[in-house]
């Protein structure tokens, strides 16, 4: 792609960079997190001031289309997926609803010993086996969240179960058990060297981290959720009406 602006037009040339940059940031090249060329080659090859360079893109920064990173440079957002916190279905079920085409990078069903959070949640005594359920998913742009779910022992799930298929499913058919509340708690922290490994990320990046308490109609707890999102990958959103 040419890069020009024509000095002689009457539209600025703050908004002639900003049109520019938005046809840029489209490219194979830099979609998707690719780093701009950096900002005083770039006023150079345009022939405008850095001043002017940053008008624009501190529009389509404040847009969330692109980050900078001090020290670093400027990338090119990469594409969120977002889920909305007013409504809740499986991963997999949520992402069929967006038509998000999904992939399972890893799965892992294993017995783990639940802690102090999981016991008082469950009602169990803390230690108690637990059937734990692992799994990392993303995009074929690569991971963007990893997964542990733990359930309630008297549902009775063993590993066996087909886990390949949405687990809402499997509870509700398989075990009649009806997921029908969830109580979340999300926050943002700094991944660990082991998140940051499965997330294809850098230890120490930002990562979002939401936990799920769900709960069958009787209030009886079904399933202690964790998972561990890629920040730039994905965004929680709820529409709060008065």
């Amino acid at each position: 792609m040419e890069l020009r602006i024509d000095h002689n037009s009457p539209l600025p040339l703050h908004a002639q960079v900003e049109q520019l940059l938005r046809k840029l940031i489209e490219q194979p090249e830099f979609k998707n997190g690719g780093f701009l060329p950096k900002e005083v080659d770039l006023a150079k090859k345009l022939g405008i001031s850095r001043n002017t360079l940053r008008q624009a893109t501190n529009k389509l920064e404040y847009e969330g289309l692109l980050i900078r990173k001090k020290g670093v440079g400027t990338k090119v957002a990469e594409k969120e997926i977002s889920t909305n916190l007013d409504s809740w279905l499986s991963f997999t079920q949520e992402m069929s609803e967006k038509g998000v085409q999904f992939i399972n990078f890893s799965a892992e069903v294993k017995m783990a010993k639940a802690n102090a959070k999981i016991a008082s949640f469950f009602g169990v005594d803390e230690g108690t086996e637990l059937l734990c359920l692992c799994r990392l998913r993303g995009s074929s742009e690569g991971p963007f969240v990893y997964f542990e779910s733990y359930f309630h022992p008297r549902i009775g799930l063993s590993k066996d179960v087909d886990f390949t298929r949405p687990l809402y499913e499997i509870l509700e058919n398989e075990f009649h058990i009806v997921p029908t509340s969830s109580r979340e708690k999300i926050k943002a922290k700094s991944a660990s060297r082991i998140t940051a490994d499965r997330l294809k990320i850098t230890a120490g990046e930002p990562v979002l981290v939401r936990e799920r308490f769900v709960s069958d109609p009787g209030a009886r707890p079904i399933e202690y959720n964790i998972g561990f999102y890629n920040a730039e990958k994905f965004t929680y959103s709820i529409t709060i009406k008065r």
